[in-house]
């Protein structure tokens, strides 16, 4: 279950990661306290600080992917953690002194939010080069594994030492601004002759729609971006519907309201430590199937009619969702070449949560005018008909095609029709390289495998 952790390297860095990870969830927490500290209580303040995090994804995720496919990806890592802990340890500083302004935690937001683009596409890919192809599905399991247990023990720490401050929030950024130093630290201390690095892409013109047109040539790859941002945008809005299911549908208080999130934290951990068991390249029907029941779940859990039955199935809610989230990000970091990993991974997590400004205020409005709970019906409805309707297609021989564009940022679906061609000897599969057997019709051209 843990044998990425015989890895040297990996070992010390996902150890300062479960730190680093604890001081980040703390500030998530801190930061939203302090806005509606400045806002007197303004949700929609929450909801511009929570945009501005997430739109700089857009933009710069890809350029981040480029750059971590051109250059060191330990050294980027380095530099991007040390000024994610400066920022850190700013609003640290605005806030222990009383400076502190509601445009400045904005302004910082959208800071964060834009190095963190960077920093996610190199960190992502950064993991296949310290433990190699052999321990890579497991290890992005305990990477989602510490994610979840920081996201455990985080708010928790947070919530407390705010209240023991009387409500200041500069002790929890002042321990997330010092979480940095154990990733650094970390990085500083990695064996360099034991990293399997990836060669460096030369700068020249075209690279980005290289990604794409790489991206194009291998429907196994847009199945996963594909599903991973239906899922994203409709599906992976727990912050909303806990929220509006606690306090609309079951008229509970802050405290219930945090014990249904630590359900849903704890089936999300729970997911991440079963995805540990698991050493190849899921296969294409894993994935549909992990969306589906996910949506399922999803969908049926907004009709529970006691808090304790909702709060019950927000358990296998959580675990769901993270065994789908594990096993797409292991089936495209393992289905791509090294060269283009992390340019490929951006546009992987662009799909995945570049639709949640988009997603979160459309299931929020859903709420608003029908109720809470259709949606959570809605939401869950959707990445459940998507996967019914994705498998149907693909059990017929027929592509689904993603189309990605940069400029202007668009996302187009097409269903391909089935491509009669003589059959050809089957070429011998490349080491590595786990495909489903029937997952296309016969003599449908798929593009390479890796």
């Amino acid at each position: 279950m843990f044998r990425a952790l015989a890895v040297h390297n990996f070992r010390i860095y996902v150890s300062a990661n479960l730190v680093s990870l604890t001081g980040t969830w703390m500030q998530r927490i801190g930061q939203d306290w302090l806005v509606l500290q400045l806002s007197g209580g303004s949700g929609t303040a929450l909801g511009v600080v929570t945009a501005l995090q997430f739109a700089p994804t857009l933009v710069l995720s890809f350029y981040g992917g480029l750059l971590a496919d051109r250059y060191d990806k330990r050294r980027m890592l380095m530099v991007t953690q040390t000024v994610l802990g400066v920022l850190a340890l700013a609003l640290a500083v605005l806030v222990a002194t009383g400076a502190i302004a509601l445009w400045q935690v904005f302004a910082l937001a959208l800071a964060l939010g834009a190095v963190s683009s960077l920093d996610t596409p190199a960190r992502q890919s950064f993991v296949s080069e310290m433990v190699g192809p052999t321990y890579l599905g497991n290890a992005v399991s305990l990477n989602s594994t510490v994610f979840n247990g920081a996201r455990l023990v985080g708010p928790a720490v947070a919530g407390g030492l705010i209240a023991v401050s009387g409500g200041n929030t500069a002790p929890a950024f002042f321990v997330n601004a010092a979480s940095f130093a154990a990733t650094i630290a970390a990085l500083a201390l990695m064996r360099d002759d034991e990293l399997q690095r990836s060669a460096p892409v030369a700068r020249a013109r075209g690279q980005l729609r290289a990604a794409l047109t790489y991206t194009r040539a291998h429907p196994d790859l847009q199945l996963a971006m594909l599903l991973a941002f239906v899922v994203g945008t409709f599906g992976f809005n727990s912050q909303i519907t806990v929220a509006l299911m606690a306090t609309e549908v079951f008229g509970l208080g802050a405290g219930s309201f945090g014990l249904l999130s630590t359900a849903f934290a704890v089936g999300s951990l729970t997911g991440a430590l079963v995805s540990t068991r698991r050493d190849s390249r899921p296969l294409q029907r894993f994935l549909i199937v992990a969306a589906g029941v996910f949506g399922a779940i999803t969908a049926v859990s907004g009709l529970m009619p006691t808090v304790w039955a909702y709060g019950l199935l927000l358990v296998p809610c959580g675990a769901a969702g993270l065994v789908f989230s594990v096993a797409c990000n292991s089936f495209v970091q393992l289905g791509v070449e090294p060269q283009l990993r992390g340019r490929v991974l951006a546009l992987y997590f662009m799909c995945f949560m570049g639709g949640t400004p988009v997603g979160a205020p459309l299931v929020g409005w859903v709420s608003a005018h029908l109720g809470a709970r259709w949606g959570l019906v809605a939401s869950g409805l959707v990445v459940l008909v998507v996967a019914v309707v994705v498998g149907a297609v693909l059990s017929r021989g027929r592509h689904v095609r993603l189309e990605a564009h940069v400029a202007p940022p668009s996302v187009r679906l097409h269903v391909d029709p089935p491509v009669a061609v003589p059959a050809v000897p089957a070429a011998p599969q490349a080491a590595g390289a786990v495909e489903e057997a029937g997952a296309e019709a016969p003599g449908t051209a798929v593009g390479p495998r890796r």
